[in-house]
């Protein structure tokens, strides 16, 4: 038996949550440097019609460090339409505006 941590269990509680409402669902998404590192990471990338949409999932409430991810993927992947924060513990799922991110 697999002991898996608490950011996998909710990652996949959100993954079975919005399932429906998608035509694609990737998880654990990696984007790399042109030298091949990886430099960011997409917790569930959603695809729907033409339009993505990325979840960053936390075990806690605080949105900083989610923000601040999200803000270099919006950078990275400037085609991406909506994305959001889900807190794990409260199972709270909040849009984050990046629409005057430039």
């Amino acid at each position: 038996m697999v002991k898996r941590i608490k950011h996998d269990v909710y990652l996949q509680s959100l993954y079975e949550r919005i399932k429906p409402e998608y035509d694609s669902l990737s998880k654990n998404v990696r984007l790399f440097s042109k030298r091949g590192r990886v430099i960011a990471e997409i917790d569930i990338l959603a695809a729907k019609e033409n339009t993505f949409d990325v979840y960053e999932v936390k075990c806690s409430h605080r949105i900083t460090k989610a923000r601040k991810q999200l803000y270099k993927i919006k950078k990275l992947m400037p085609q991406v339409n909506n994305m959001f924060f889900f807190c794990g513990e409260s199972g709270v799922l909040r849009e984050v505006d990046v629409k005057n991110w430039t």
